[in-house]
C-alpha cells in the first residue's frame, strides 16, 4: 500500500519567473534601451579516451555562447551611437587602428526580478566584446514600428550568482 505524503498531494505555492522582469546594467548603456536578450548558453566538448577496445570520456572544453541584445533605437540618448562608442573601441573604422582588450571587453550585469521589483537571479557576463551588430531596418511601407538594434556579444565566461 502507497503512502501519501501531505506535501506531493497539496497545493504548493510558487511564483515563476517572467521573461519580461528583468534589467540589464552595461558600461555607457542606458538600461531602459535594451528591449530583449538571449539566454546565457554554453557547451562542453567530450574527449574520447581510448583503452583497447572501449572509450571513455571526460569533458573538454567549455565553451560559452554568444548572446544577443536586441536594443531601441532611441533619438536621444542615440542607441546606436551608444554601440558604435563601444564598437570604436574594438576598431577604429577611420584610422584602421584596433583597441586593446583591456579597454573593448566589458562586464554586463542581468538581473532577474520578481513580481515587486526584488532582484531574483543575477547573472555576471565576463569579458564581453562585439561580434556583430545590426542597426536596424527602415521602410516606407512600415506603419511606424520602432527600430531595434541588434547586437551580439561573445563572453570569456558567465556567473551565475543566485
Amino acid at each position: 500500500m502507497a503512502i501519501l505524503n501531505p506535501n506531493e498531494i497539496f497545493y504548493t505555492a510558487f511564483e515563476p519567473r517572467m521573461t519580461n522582469r528583468f534589467i540589464l546594467y552595461m558600461d555607457g548603456m542606458p538600461s531602459f534601451l535594451v528591449k530583449g536578450m538571449s539566454a546565457v548558453n554554453l557547451s562542453q566538448t567530450a574527449v574520447a579516451l581510448n583503452h583497447i577496445n572501449v572509450q571513455r570520456y571526460v569533458k573538454g572544453k567549455t565553451i560559452w555562447g554568444t548572446i544577443t541584445f536586441t536594443m531601441y533605437e532611441a533619438i536621444t540618448p542615440a542607441g546606436s551611437q551608444t554601440v558604435m562608442e563601444w564598437v570604436r573601441l574594438h576598431h577604429e573604422s577611420v584610422t584602421g587602428r584596433d583597441g586593446y582588450s583591456d579597454f573593448y571587453k566589458k562586464d554586463i550585469t542581468f538581473n532577474g526580478l520578481g513580481p515587486v521589483g526584488d532582484v531574483v537571479n543575477e547573472w555576471i557576463i565576463k569579458g564581453a566584446i562585439i561580434t556583430s551588430a545590426n542597426f536596424g531596418d527602415y521602410s516606407w511601407d512600415d506603419d511606424g514600428t520602432a527600430v531595434n538594434i541588434s547586437l551580439e556579444v561573445q563572453p570569456d565566461y558567465c556567473i551565475l550568482n543566485y
